[in-house]
């Protein structure tokens, strides 16, 4: 038989290890195959055309083969289109990265959150470049950008209920009503200790952005006004489907801010 072989697959590469003294293993996100392993051979090598390619945040095309777990890289190409994010916007791709990498299948295709994907990383390479949040928001742009990739990626995974009405009783929501969105119930009227909740008309806004077949651009605008609101709910929800109190990246953030 012969042995399966892709080329020209648009893809990132969320994570890497040390595989022998010379080789890689890669966790990667792909448009087409979903997150996939990849065995990189002499990518350690300082004479390997890998090293210089294979880093996180950058948009590429790999080539590789094999019908086991681990595939085999053969070649890859950067894309080229924009700089690695520095700073916070790093710190924030990498908490992008560990988000698939807990919640992400092997083998499960998402192209749409590849998209979103793509985008995010995009705004954080440039953040002052999208139009797409009112100017007063321009500066917290990342921010509000990170709400809107959470919230595709809990909708593209199957974790985030229907935000035009109650989960448990699908009631519908009552415009000015408060309503919060709590992991284990769901979105349901908010209660007076409850840390953050939202309109039952902003909920529905949410809920038709992602509808909305412009995908990320459309709920990344829905996001703006409600990201502070918002932040703490999907925390909440994030933490708890990925089984820890605080996400690393999360925890590394914190560390940084109190030095």
């Amino acid at each position: 038989m012969v042995a399966k072989r892709t080329t020209e697959e648009p893809a990132y590469i969320l994570h890497r290890y040390d595989w022998s003294e010379s080789s890689l293993i890669l966790e990667v996100f792909t448009r087409h195959h979903g997150r996939i392993a990849l065995v990189a051979k002499g990518a350690k090598r300082p004479s390997s055309n890998f090293r210089p390619v294979l880093l996180p945040l950058q948009p590429l095309h790999l080539n590789f083969g094999g019908d086991a777990e681990i595939r085999t890289l053969k070649g890859a190409e950067w894309v080229g289109g924009h700089v690695m994010p520095t700073g916070d916007a790093l710190l924030s791709g990498y908490y992008l990265n560990e988000l698939l990498l807990r919640l992400l299948a092997r083998d499960d295709p998402h192209p749409r959150l590849f998209d979103a994907y793509a985008g995010m990383v995009r705004v954080l390479a440039s953040p002052g470049s999208p139009a797409a949040v009112a100017p007063e928001l321009q500066g917290e742009v990342v921010h509000v950008a990170l709400r809107a990739f959470e919230l595709l990626l809990l909708r593209e995974i199957g974790l985030l209920p229907a935000l035009d009405a109650q989960t448990l009783t699908f009631e519908p929501l009552a415009p000015a009503g408060r309503y919060c969105l709590v992991p284990e119930g769901g979105l349901r009227v908010a209660h007076d200790d409850d840390r953050a909740s939202l309109r039952g008309a902003q909920w529905t806004r949410l809920q038709s952005a992602l509808d909305d077949g412009a995908g990320f651009p459309a709920v990344l605008q829905a996001c703006g006004p409600v990201m502070q609101e918002l932040r703490t709910q999907l925390r909440a929800l994030l933490n708890y489907h990925c089984g820890v109190h605080i996400l690393r990246t999360r925890q590394m953030m914190v560390d940084l801010q109190n030095l």
